[in-house]
């Protein structure tokens, strides 16, 4: 019990307590709905690979965003992580393809270019000529540095690179926020139409 709540607590968001839960949980439940989530475990690690275009989850060769004719394949937008193209597709705002980066540049990590998915990208924008890409970085100080570096990169390609907004979230108040959220929200305001 005390190394599968270890294993379990090594997981993003599972606590010692949390871990201790999910133990006494599994200990309760029938075998077999143990055995599924084992099996279910093993079979998603072993199918489940990157897409060998844009590094987003996919069972087979390409993901299915990939192979959708419907999208815009002129937009292109970059993320740092898998888990971000997920929250992109629930705005259901965005109808381009996507590009992962498997990370952020991040120098006290030993993280450069050459450890992301920054050649591929270069090799996308030149083949596919997209019209536009939207840098969708996180607003921390890596995902900044991603951002310009990126920016620096694709200047020589002839494509609009833009950033995504920052800024006050939906349903805050300003009293509430940061001094850099504001300075942000600031510098990004927009024109009324």
């Amino acid at each position: 019990m005390a190394r599968l709540v270890e294993a379990l607590n090594r997981l993003p968001g599972i606590g010692q307590r949390s871990a201790e839960r999910i133990v006494f949980y599994l200990l309760k439940t029938p075998f077999e709905e143990v055995n599924l989530l084992s099996e279910l475990l093993k079979e998603v690690r072993e199918e489940v690979k990157f897409c060998k275009e844009c590094r987003y989850f996919s069972d087979s060769e390409t993901c299915h965003i990939c192979e959708d004719p419907t999208r815009d394949r002129s937009i292109l937008c970059v993320v740092e992580d898998p888990k971000d193209v997920i929250q992109m597709e629930k705005t259901g705002a965005f109808n381009g393809l996507y590009h992962v980066l498997l990370g952020n540049l991040s120098p006290l990590e030993g993280i450069g270019p050459e450890e992301l998915q920054i050649r591929n990208l270069i090799r996308r924008v030149k083949e596919e000529k997209f019209r536009e890409v939207i840098l969708a970085t996180n607003p921390d100080t890596e995902g900044e540095a991603t951002a310009l570096y990126l920016a620096q990169v694709l200047k020589p390609y002839e494509v609009k690179v833009s950033r995504i907004a920052r800024g006050i979230p939906v349903g805050s108040a300003v009293e509430f926020m940061d001094p850099a959220t504001l300075q942000r929200a600031l510098e990004g305001r927009q024109n009324f139409d």
